[in-house]
């Protein structure tokens, strides 16, 4: 790809259509862009330039991909319909109906009533993603449209270069790196890249710009003893090429991973093409004969392809200079894919063989848009793209040997219903490698991944999946088993829910009234009833958070300024469960097992998402580190002890104290005796014996607040042969 800044004309663009050994139809492509340059006539671009030599650009771009005539066309025509008077029906008159549909789905919708910019760039994102599934040719267009955007960004002003810049990041590199259109991805990450930190991008070019003829003098030498050694062995000479990392691709390694340029192993690459895949293996041989090879750094994506379907061998050695660097290999067909992904199929013809390899590799576009659905959440699609389409995958394996490929990150969830969503819906365990791991675990590549699950039919997931399941799949398909099976659960779960909320916002709307105020929201949600609302909120499906701004709006306008939240100061009353809470009796709660506060310290509340208030204390790490990042202030309020929490008649509370003492043959019997006298229920103890002798007990009680655990460890101290007693925090 030319990265220069080229004003692009019909005779630099028939000039390249010329040198192409495809079959153009000149005459319809020569059509669409007098038809294009006509329509946008009086249109300027930032820069200044005519706006023609935009499409211009992009028709070039995708002619740089081998695309047909009807995507050349449409590249040309991409803006016509957005930006003046033709329409759509005109387009499909002239070229028909595939250039229309192609115009279609890359043109942004317009006059939709949405609320707010991000939903207007997911309904953005979701229409290409449609288009998408029916034509892969939509985001091809629409990558080579952003690239030329990129290239150009320059002249626009600076907050949209930086917003532009990160909606490429988030959503047209990850895109690219899926559809293995590596030219692109590259090019446009670090465009991108160049925006949002300017700082570091200068230095790393810098760098490798200082060191430019070093390092082109070092692949040449490598080149030179490869093609040597090859010649040597009577082998047949491979295409060799050489490569620096890209700028974007330092960054995530250096700056992000703490390492040095130098420490970096495969900033230089060479690559080796060869014909077939046995010579693949062989030149992985010669290599490791030639150079020591680094422990731990060989890939083999030829056995194990990338999602992407991106296939070579990679690995790591160390020439000698002392210098590493990566030697990847693979054949003609798996470089023309490497380099070009799906456009090669129209390339070179030999990328993609047969429609349903085509189809296969253009799944996951429908997974996302399913997913998406069901959430009925337009921004969500975006954050999907963002995690599902994650540069780096893992790779692990069912007991039969299939290949789960999932996200960095994703955990037993996820894999369990990246299997069947019934496996996923009657899990109750997994076994990593035979060995029983949590639910949370996350997964590494190679590891094989056996899914326990439950005969029971009445058998479901659980609701904190959803926090802990890193695939927008597998969060859909629980939010659809919760949706179609627990409705009436969901009902009561989403009203009480929003009467939560509203409550936390001062927003007090007469029940007769409720749903007219709730009508829009209902409607943009597709739900028919209030029912239907107070079901999607329990579910998931609509997340409170992302509409309660724009709901308090709607009661200012209505009602007038909401009152302040009461929830938020203690109130002199006691409730009936031990905890005061302003303006709240009989709260539900529960106490957090991260520090085990107990009645008499200072503490915390904590609004769950369905499992009423969870208590902290106030030094509790998991609060200290809310405070510092500053995330979800207003799901923490202040809670008081009620003195009827504090009954040493029924304490309710637990403790764990670590008693450390000389070993005592009556040790157990004195610590029980005490426990006993203070009336104090023993729940667990279990003892060991330290390496230095001496007797460990942990024991665990009932204790009706912090002034009797500070009694019980002042005692318990006071025995004879103990060296230490301390209350164990989690």
């Amino acid at each position: 790809m030319n990265n220069t800044e080229t004003v692009y004309t019909i005779d630099i663009l028939m000039e390249r259509l010329m040198k192409d050994n495809k079959q153009y139809d000149i005459s319809k492509i020569v059509s669409a862009y007098e038809f294009a340059a006509t329509a946008h006539a009086n249109q300027v671009r930032s820069s200044g330039e005519p706006y023609i030599t935009h499409p211009l650009a992009v028709s070039y771009i995708l002619l740089e991909l081998g695309m047909d005539t009807d995507t050349i066309c449409a590249g040309l025509l991409h803006d016509v319909v957005e930006d003046t008077d033709v329409t759509l029906d005109e387009i499909k008159k002239r070229y028909g109906q595939d250039v229309a549909m192609l115009v279609d789905g890359v043109t942004k919708l317009g006059k939709i009533p949405l609320f707010t910019k991000e939903e207007q760039q997911a309904e953005n994102v979701r229409k290409i993603l449609l288009a998408m599934s029916q034509d892969i040719r939509v985001i091809i267009i629409k990558l080579a449209d952003r690239l030329h955007n990129m290239r150009t960004l320059q002249f626009r002003p600076a907050h949209k270069q930086r917003n532009t810049a990160l909606e490429t990041m988030n959503i047209y590199a990850p895109i690219a790196h899926r559809l293995g259109i590596k030219t692109i991805q590259d090019e446009i990450e670090d465009l991108a890249f160049r925006y949002l930190d300017p700082f570091a991008y200068s230095e790393i070019e810098q760098n490798l710009i200082i060191r430019s003829d070093e390092r082109q003098a070092f692949i040449e030498k490598i080149k030179g003893q490869i093609a040597a050694r090859f010649k040597e062995l009577g082998l047949s000479e491979p295409q060799l090429s050489g490569r620096v990392k890209s700028i974007y691709g330092i960054y995530k390694k250096s700056y992000v991973m703490g390492k040095s340029l130098d420490e970096i192993y495969d900033v230089y690459a060479v690559r080796i093409i060869v014909n077939t895949v046995i010579e693949c293996y062989n030149a992985l041989g010669v290599i490791h004969d030639m150079y020591n090879p680094i422990p731990n750094r060989f890939k083999d994506y030829i056995a194990t392809p990338k999602a992407n379907m991106y296939q070579s061998l990679h690995t790591t050695v160390i020439g000698t200079e002392g210098i590493p660097f990566e030697v990847q290999i693979r054949t003609v067909d798996m470089n023309y894919t490497a380099e070009y992904g799906i456009a090669a199929h129209w390339k070179y013809k030999e990328g993609i063989k047969g429609k349903d390899k085509l189809e296969s590799r253009l799944a996951w576009i429908r997974k996302i848009i399913e997913a998406q659905q069901e959430s009925n959440d337009a921004e969500e699609i975006v954050r999907t793209i963002k995690s599902d389409l994650s540069p780096e995958d893992t790779f692990a394996f069912t007991p039969n040997g299939d290949i789960i490929t999932l996200p960095a990150g994703a955990t037993i969830i996820d894999f369990a219903y990246a299997i069947h969503t019934q496996v996923g819906n009657k899990m109750k365990g997994a076994k990593v490698d035979g060995k029983l791991v949590s639910l949370d675990y996350k997964l590494q590549t190679g590891e094989i991944v056996e899914i326990l699950t439950s005969s029971d039919p009445n058998h479901g997931p659980n609701r904190a999946w959803l926090d802990i399941a890193r695939t927008n799949e597998a969060r859909s398909k629980i939010r659809s088993w919760f949706k179609k099976e627990r409705r009436e659960e969901n009902i009561e779960q989403g009203k009480e829910d929003i009467e939560k909320e509203f409550r936390r916002n001062g927003i007090n709307v007469p029940p007769e009234e409720l749903a007219d105020f709730l009508a829009d929201d209902m409607k943009r949600h597709n739900c028919a009833t209030l029912d239907d609302f107070y079901a999607a909120v329990g579910y998931g499906g609509i997340i409170l958070s992302k509409i309660i701004q724009r709901l308090k709006d709607l009661y200012t306008k209505r009602y007038g300024t909401p009152a302040q939240p009461k929830l938020q100061t203690p109130a002199s009353h006691h409730s009936g469960t031990g905890i005061v809470v302003g303006g709240e009796d009989n709260i539900d709660y529960k106490v957090a097992k991260c520090c085990s506060p107990l009645p008499g310290e200072d503490i915390i509340g904590f609004i769950t998402k369905g499992h009423g208030l969870s208590i902290h204390r106030k030094d509790c790490q998991t609060y200290q580190k809310a405070l510092e990042t500053g995330e979800e202030p207003d799901r923490w309020i202040a809670v008081t002890w009620a003195e009827t929490a504090t009954s040493n008649d029924n304490p309710i509370f637990k403790a764990t104290i670590d008693i450390v003492a000389k070993s005592n043959i009556t040790l157990l019997a004195d610590v029980c005796a005490i426990t006993a006298e203070m009336r104090i229920p023993v729940t667990n103890i279990s003892s060991k014996t330290l390496k230095n002798s001496n007797a460990n007990l942990i024991l665990t009680c009932s204790i009706a607040g912090v002034e009797q655990l500070h009694l019980l460890i002042s005692k318990l101290k006071k025995l004879p042969d103990v060296m230490s007693a301390d209350r164990v925090m989690k």
